[in-house]
């Protein structure tokens, strides 16, 4: 098969699947991984998909990838930043915890704690911290997402401002290299937006991935955040926008 057929059939199952990983791609043509290395890194360059550690998706501004292949993607990433984020949450303390594979990653890392009062828009996070007794955890009103069990909405953003809460996590779609926080549903964007506001604290767990990402509506700056928790430096402007806010960052 030529390299532009191979290539063409790459963008077709990254449209179809949202994500693909070099695994499938190297077992689906029968080539090396190298050469799915480079033909993914082309179509990167040629913006027409975008590179993630392990495999490629889609470059949408307007849909974002499906949420089983987010649960997989940059998933060591997103366990070393959950297993080091957990450590500035004592025990006892609220918190928010929004939508998201990265947020339902770090649930799961804080089963280790004791004693915590959780606020959740996500369905999985809630099932997870669930299982510990000492744990109380109270969902959001709304209407619940089929694809990601995220719970959005007018009434979902009015219950979570009867809160206030030492901590928000937060995770976001993307970046903007100017700092603008990105995602694709306004809907959670009102969410997040009330998350931020209500919390004494507020955290951003975001792997590398996400910096430079497009999305279509936006949820606020990073200025608005208190930490930042990455597992790679972030581009120079972002770093700047953390520096001149005296905003922690934590590259993990």
């Amino acid at each position: 098969m030529s390299q532009n057929r191979r290539q063409l059939q790459i963008m077709e199952l990254v449209q179809q699947k949202g994500f693909v990983s070099i695994d499938e791609l190297v077992t689906h043509f029968k080539v090396t991984p190298q050469t799915i290395r480079r033909d993914l890194n082309q179509l990167a360059e040629a913006k027409k998909l975008r590179r993630h550690h392990g495999g490629a998706g889609s470059d949408s501004s307007t849909v974002n990838v499906s949420y089983q292949s987010r649960k997989i993607m940059n998933l060591e990433a997103k366990e070393r930043i959950a297993m080091e984020l957990v450590k500035v949450i004592p025990d006892g303390a609220s918190l928010f915890i929004n939508i998201g594979t990265t947020t339902e990653t770090i649930a799961r890392a804080l089963l280790q704690h004791r004693n915590l009062k959780i606020v959740t828009n996500n369905i999985h996070v809630a099932a997870t911290l669930s299982a510990k007794e000492d744990f109380t955890v109270i969902i959001a009103a709304g209407e619940v997402r089929f694809r990601d069990g995220g719970i959005v909405g007018e009434a979902t953003s009015e219950f979570i401002s009867q809160f206030q809460m030492d901590f928000g996590i937060i995770g976001i779609s993307g970046i903007s290299p100017e700092g603008s926080l990105l995602d694709f549903d306004y809907r959670e964007v009102k969410v997040a937006q009330a998350i931020i506001e209500h919390s004494n604290n507020i955290i951003l767990a975001v792997d590398h991935s996400k910096f430079g990402r497009s999305a279509m509506v936006k949820l606020g700056d990073i200025s608005q955040i208190n930490q930042v928790f990455t597992d790679k430096a972030p581009p120079e402007t972002i770093t700047d926008i953390l520096n001149a806010n005296d905003i922690a960052l934590h590259i993990i």
